[in-house]
């Protein structure tokens, strides 16, 4: 398995003592970061402030701050109405109300105006675990990347989250961060590189492409790990961002593997799977296995029995690869 050092991930990638951080916090401290280094930036809520971890941010910056209590479609719209008088807003609520609930608000009044208003959906996912299937999330991915304008990043975890949500309040264009509740391993590390619109391949393979997002590049990369014993060479690519899709890095990956599995704590229609499902049909077709949930909602359970429920965890991984590379033989 070979680790792309560029990348620079976390030295305790494969250790038992990996850091575990809910990626939302990574969100909160690039937040309050990025209020420090420009007054323009605003903060909106819908009475999640603490589970947003958009606290730190209320509590630093209180004149640039607004409670909007449980109304999501004022809370777009009003993030709308800042940006058009040059604010630059951060909406935060539940990926189940925030686009669940407001999507035709996120549509007409920031994609259709081109607002520079930046969505958060927080414990997006099944992670969200015994809050079961109303409030996790499955959808948001899919609904985001259809709208014209919108940026789309599904960071991979709390380092990712800080430095996406920097680099999103620089970009000046309706954007969508969507974050998880649960603890996430720290795969990448302050020096990791990161920038919208970039693909990181975090190990080189030459017998399948694993493009993941979100909590599943950790289960990619123990999975490459253990389908190295298999002698199936897995190349891992972290696809934070789902819209603009980096084209460039996903197409030369396949052209050198041919196979490919897509993983995703989402719908696997239309959301990440269904992105590079397209790329791959128009520019160099090969078979394309989506992991993800299955055209199903989601239930109550503890993370890790829901993964394997839903076979997105590091054995469904593993399992999907082999058999794909064993039915699809390389030209």
């Amino acid at each position: 398995m070979n680790i792309t050092k560029s990348n620079k991930l976390s030295n305790k990638l494969f250790k038992q003592n990996i850091d575990v951080e809910p990626i939302r916090v990574g969100f909160g401290r690039g937040l309050l970061e990025a209020g420090k280094k420009n007054s323009k930036v605003v903060a909106l809520c819908a009475d999640l402030t603490e589970s947003t971890h958009m606290l730190p941010f209320k509590e630093a910056y209180p004149d640039r701050f607004i409670e909007m209590g449980v109304a999501e479609q004022n809370l777009v719209t009003v993030a709308s109405g800042l940006s058009a008088v040059g604010k630059i807003p951060f909406a935060t609520s539940y990926a189940g109300f925030s686009p669940g609930r407001n999507w035709e608000q996120i549509r007409t009044t920031i994609c259709l105006n081109e607002r520079n208003v930046k969505i958060v959906g927080s414990h997006a996912g099944l992670s969200v675990g015994p809050d079961g299937a109303t409030h996790q999330m499955l959808e948001d991915i899919a609904l985001m990347r259809v709208l014209p304008n919108m940026t789309v990043i599904v960071p991979a975890d709390s380092y990712e989250a800080h430095k996406a949500t920097m680099a999103l309040a620089n970009k000046k264009s309706p954007a969508y961060i969507r974050l998880a509740r649960e603890g996430t391993a720290v795969v990448t590390t302050a020096d990791s590189p990161f920038s919208i619109g970039k693909a990181q391949v975090l190990c080189s393979g030459d017998d399948i492409s694993i493009i993941a997002c979100g909590p599943m590049v950790y289960e990619a990369l123990k999975a490459a790990l253990v389908l190295k014993h298999y002698s199936v060479s897995a190349e891992v690519i972290n696809c934070s961002t789902i819209k603009p899709l980096d084209t460039e890095t996903i197409t030369a990956s396949v052209k050198k593997t041919r196979r490919v599995i897509t993983v995703e704590e989402a719908q696997s229609i239309g959301g990440l799977g269904g992105a590079i499902s397209e790329l791959v049909s128009s520019r160099f077709p090969v078979p394309v296995v989506r992991l993800g949930v299955q055209d199903r909602f989601g239930q109550s359970g503890e993370v890790v029995q829901l993964w394997e429920e839903y076979a997105i965890d590091e054995k469904s991984i593993v399992k999907y690869a082999r058999e794909l590379v064993k039915k699809v033989k390389q030209r």
